[in-house]
């Protein structure tokens, strides 16, 4: 039955999407991740800008957005952990900065094996990871009071964020802080571009992780999904060119004509008795309708069979008493 609720074309696309990232994945093991993935400007910059902050001795500003712990916030995470590798290594300080508690946890232990993993866990500092507030505007303000202390060379802003990404861009901005942004609101988004140097739009910010990292498991995800998109592309083509071509093609009307014709009248019928008589006569072409398009058969299933109720045969009246007999 579940047929009927989704239709077989979201089950084939779906057996497409599982054999594109599985076959992918393969190949990504046999290459060591060496799969094409094209290029992404703003994640290109992260050596550039904090080859800038290395060489002012300025601090590299990360800040997760205001987010809850979930995949945004993780991904966001993982950007950042391959930013303080980097930095860990030519000992350029970092400040990230979370307005979510369970944020602030993992980021703290994320970045701390970050350290420990490069050899440099002692230039892991408290004042590395901050939890500044849980409010917007007064972690937008503390987080602004930051860039203009410390004069910030490089701005890493990614995740969720609302009204105070334009406070963050436009006060990175005014220290000459080098930006690289990236958030899912796609009402942010326009104000990031207005304001930063570079910008993760979209699915970018998903394929980050697997474009920093090369993880087998991870570039054959994203390449598998590459393809599927391809092929829904495709479809839509397909289905576009279908429809026009059914729709310019016409089709003979067939329409029934009752006629009524009178019978001779018999010695035992009245008078006035008539027969029916059914005749199929052509009409002229016509287009298709919308419902008669192959694509809107394969994508419209039929519903299902009303479900029959059978009536239970009436029980058998139990036999009368005998006459005579006791009750």
């Amino acid at each position: 039955m579940q047929y009927y609720d989704t239709g077989w074309i979201s089950i084939v696309f779906t057996i497409m999407l599982v054999g594109f990232v599985l076959y992918n994945i393969q190949r990504a093991k046999k290459t060591s991740g060496s799969l094409y993935i094209r290029r992404i400007p703003g994640l290109n910059a992260i050596d550039e800008a904090i080859g800038r902050a290395t060489e002012m001795g300025r601090p590299v500003l990360m800040v997760p957005g205001l987010g809850p712990l979930n995949a945004v916030s993780i991904q966001a995470l993982n950007i950042f952990a391959h930013v303080t590798g980097t930095a860990a290594r030519f000992g350029t300080p970092i400040r990230l900065c979370c307005g979510n508690a369970p944020v602030y946890t993992v980021a703290q232990e994320i970045i701390s094996d970050v350290y420990t993993r490069e050899g440099y866990p002692d230039r892991f500092h408290s004042d590395s990871v901050q939890f500044l507030s849980d409010r917007q505007f007064a972690f937008a303000t503390a987080v602004s009071g930051m860039i203009h202390r410390e004069k910030v060379a490089a701005a890493f802003l990614l995740g969720e964020f609302f009204a105070e990404s334009l406070i963050f861009a436009e006060t990175a901005n005014s220290v000459g802080a080098i930006q690289v942004a990236g958030s899912v609101q796609n009402t942010q988004t326009p104000f990031f571009i207005a304001a930063c140097d570079y910008v993760l739009i979209s699915d970018e910010f998903y394929a980050a992780s697997a474009y920093l990292s090369r993880e087998p498991v991870l570039v054959g995800s994203l390449v598998g999904q590459d393809w599927i998109k391809v092929a829904m592309m495709a479809s839509v083509v397909l289905g576009s060119a279908m429809n026009s071509f059914e729709l310019s093609a016409v089709k003979q009307k067939e329409e029934k004509v009752v006629e009524m014709v009178p019978l001779k009248v018999d010695p035992g019928m009245s008078a006035g008795t008539a027969r029916k008589e059914t005749v199929t006569q052509l009409t002229e072409p016509r287009t298709k309708r919308a419902d008669e398009l192959t694509t809107y058969r394969i994508f419209t299933p039929e519903a299902p069979p009303k479900p029959t109720r059978q009536e239970r045969p009436p029980k058998e009246e139990e036999a009368a008493p005998a006459e005579g007999g006791s009750v």
